[in-house]
């Protein structure tokens, strides 16, 4: 699998659900699985928030009486780059306003699906062109426009 260019979206879901009923449902686990192994042997993790139970390829934070000096700093460490993560989401509200769930979409009303997922693609297809808030973060360029939309 080629990382660079990994992502999922899923949704939407009627009504608030757990982090978890979400991961299940989206089936990224199966997906991961068939596809993270990197050349050595070894699989590639995602880092997610507390609500997850530690998988081999999903890390969430330490916690509980016996977090070492080492796990604290892992987990001050990982919290920075989970905000990092959150600044992607918070792009497309900036550039695409109306997808906006909260103020404006229609699950029953409106194609909210199609409409977010075509936000996220010309979203990311303008990280491509500028930039982002995310790739200065990690001092890794973006690919070209070209090489993204492949």
């Amino acid at each position: 699998i080629n990382a660079e260019y990994m992502g999922i979206l899923y949704g939407p879901t009627d009504g608030r659900r757990h982090d978890m009923t979400l991961l299940r449902a989206s089936k990224l686990r199966d997906m991961l699985l068939r596809h993270t192994e990197d050349a050595a042997g070894g699989y590639w993790a995602l880092y997610g928030d507390p609500a997850y139970p530690p998988y081999p390829w999903l890390l969430s934070p330490f916690k509980g009486a016996a977090v070492t000096p080492a796990m604290r700093l892992f987990n001050s460490r990982m919290s920075s780059v989970r905000q990092a993560v959150e600044w992607g989401f918070s792009k497309i509200l900036q550039l695409w306003a109306f997808v906006d769930f909260k103020k404006n979409q229609k699950i029953l009303l409106q194609p909210v699906t199609a409409m977010y997922c075509i936000a996220a693609l010309f979203t990311n297809c303008y990280t491509c062109l500028y930039g982002s808030q995310t790739s200065t973060y990690f001092d890794c360029a973006p690919p070209r426009l070209e090489a993204y939309l492949g």
